[in-house]
């Protein structure tokens, strides 16, 4: 996917690409309404070529709507929208659905991506460790093949961005921690940005240089907290699955279920049973709104 245009809709403010050096993607104040649902309100999003973003947030947060608008699948109701100029594009759907009886083979699947040739098949394959499937049924993969084989089929383009859907749907915790350090090698060996979408609200790729937790709006972003030396992780995922996962604590105003839901928003008043943060006390606004 190629894409050498830059997008602006109406907004307040617009943001020429040219002020945004070795980004290969700026969203500015953007918002997005489908009918009387106003799906996202003013969201911001820049990554540079080489940086990791993992996207999280409740199920009908505005993810894939965010992802379709980077994407140039959809367009902003108003914002701005900028991609470096011939953005060559590598996507990986959340999943595929495949009718049981199609006789198709994984090669067959990836020649049908544009301008794929045998050689890169075989090389896309290979850098995935997905070699030993190249002939077998697309029916007959495990969960864990199956992606490797979508993130191969993403590779074929020779991406400058990884836009990645969910990648590690479907994989157990080890096959996820494999997943990751899968993709952190892609992102070094090709020196692309990769934008990830993920249903874990909490564990995310330890070699993401940003999270962003979405609710229609950004609810808070920043750096994940490396668990590789904790012991219980450890356990879990190994030495190296360990040091493939990282954990993201939101500082927002509300909190999630183990489900990922929104629960209600805490009240603060004289009855808590905790301490405030300063910048609670000091702003009223915030008082009654914290997610301590």
């Amino acid at each position: 996917m190629d894409i050498s245009t830059t997008t602006t809709v109406p907004a307040d403010t617009a943001t020429s690409a040219n002020c945004i050096p070795q980004a290969l993607l700026h969203l500015h104040a953007v918002d997005y309404h489908a009918g009387n649902r106003h799906i996202l309100n003013k969201v911001n999003l820049h990554l540079q070529q080489g940086q990791i973003l993992t996207l999280i947030g409740p199920n009908g947060a505005g993810k894939t709507t965010l992802v379709k608008i980077a994407l140039g699948l959809l367009t902003p109701t108003s914002g701005t929208v900028n991609r470096s100029a011939n953005l060559r594009i590598g996507y990986m759907p959340q999943k595929l659905q495949v009718e049981t009886t199609l006789p198709l083979s994984v090669e067959r699947f990836l020649q049908l991506a544009p301008r794929a040739v045998p050689a890169d098949i075989a090389g896309a394959l290979l850098e995935v460790g997905a070699a030993h499937v190249r002939h077998s049924r697309l029916q007959s993969l495990s969960g864990g093949e199956m992606q490797r084989v979508l993130l191969a089929r993403a590779l074929l383009g020779k991406p400058d961005l990884l836009v990645l859907d969910e990648p590690t749907q479907g994989v157990d915790l080890k096959g996820q921690a494999d997943l990751y350090s899968l993709i952190t090698r892609l992102r070094d060996s090709h020196n692309c940005g990769v934008l990830m979408v993920s249903h874990d609200l909490h564990l995310v790729m330890s070699a993401t240089d940003e999270v962003i937790c979405l609710n229609q709006h950004v609810c808070c972003h920043g750096h994940p907290e490396q668990v590789g030396n904790d012991p219980a992780y450890l356990e879990l995922f190994g030495q190296a699955g360990a040091r493939a996962m990282a954990v993201y604590t939101h500082h927002h105003y509300h909190e999630h279920t183990l489900a990922g839901e929104v629960v209600a928003e805490h009240v603060h008043d004289d009855s808590c049973q905790h301490e405030h943060a300063p910048h609670v006390l000091a702003n009223p606004q915030l008082r009654g709104k914290d997610g301590q």
